[in-house]
């Protein structure tokens, strides 16, 4: 997994002990030791253009000089906020694991990335988006009734495309409404649904899954075509697919189908520290953001509808 730029000997063997590390120890998903990896192998290699060739001769010096040859090449603040992170993560470990006396990175500052949120579903629109899909599995198609179980839990829940993949059949608990769904890092976090979705589900595991089931289905909650676990690309071109068919809404995806669970379920009255633990949110910071769409929408509608707005 690790990057095929041409780095010394030394430096490739680190990075091959750095994502060990990153795979066994922090249990981090394989697109983010994926990313965390390019943009170490990007300052391993600018380091060593700056005649390092060790890495106890990083210095805080060629951590900025890599993250402004960054920024000359037009990087996003985005972007340049999550290298400075995973260059202050790796600089951390080596000390930590003696590779390094000092640490380079603990006073390296990055550039605040803009919070910008994706579109969010109106209320109506995220209703419309489950009926059209709805109207669709009326054929009986266990497909169909698939895709109004990932739609409805998908929304019910806020949980990330991934968690949904991710999801076993033994993950629900049809009893109590709830879906145990395991988080960045595999922190576990139980979430609970609604009426729609749970009738859904029966629907799904009871007259769906059993014709799509294969032997190798394992306990995947959601399955392909093909009968293996739902591949995350193919849940994210039903949610393209079916918000097509609500005239005026957004095309968005299911990570925006999420800032919408989330947006309604602050504008509903739930306060931020429920909608964290549902989210499964690290910070209370990240939650706050929702607050920015529902305070706009309520501008909004008081300029529309108050006499002296």
């Amino acid at each position: 997994m690790t990057d095929e730029r041409e780095l010394p000997e030394a430096f490739a063997r680190l990075l091959g002990e750095y994502e060990r590390h990153l795979v066994s120890e922090r249990d981090l998903a394989p697109h983010t030791v994926r990313a965390y990896l390019t943009d170490l192998a990007g300052l391993l290699e600018h380091a060593h253009r700056m005649g390092i060739q060790d890495v106890t001769e990083l210095d805080l010096r060629t951590l900025r000089s890599w993250l402004a040859k960054q920024q000359t090449l037009g990087r996003s603040r985005t972007t340049l906020a999550r290298r400075a992170t995973a260059a202050r993560v790796f600089t951390a470990w080596l000390a930590r694991t003696g590779r390094v006396e000092v640490d380079p990175g603990a006073s390296l500052g990055s550039p605040k990335a803009h919070s910008v949120l994706p579109s969010v579903l109106r209320v109506d629109e995220a209703r419309d988006l489950i009926a059209a899909a709805t109207e669709i599995a009326d054929d009986g198609s266990p497909l169909g009734l698939r895709d109004v179980a990932m739609l409805e839990l998908l929304y019910a829940t806020g949980i990330r495309v991934g968690e949904l993949a991710g999801l076993d059949v033994d993950d629900v608990d049809a009893d109590r409404n709830v879906v145990r769904v395991f988080g960045k890092g595999r922190k576990e976090r139980t979430v609970p649904y609604g009426r729609p979705a749970a009738r859904a589900l029966q629907f799904w595991l009871k007259q769906g899954r059993p014709l799509v089931a294969r032997e190798g289905s394992g306990a995947a909650l959601f399955l392909g075509a093909r009968g293996g676990r739902i591949d995350q690309r193919a849940v994210r071109t039903l949610v393209h697919r079916r918000i097509a068919d609500v005239p005026g809404a957004p095309d968005i995806g299911p990570h925006a189908l999420r800032h919408s669970a989330a947006t309604h379920l602050l504008e509903g009255g739930a306060d931020l520290r429920s909608v964290q633990e549902l989210l499964g949110h690290a910070s209370l910071a990240t939650t706050q953001r929702y607050t920015h769409v529902t305070t706009d929408r309520l501008r909004r509608a008081y300029q529309q509808a108050h006499p002296r707005a």
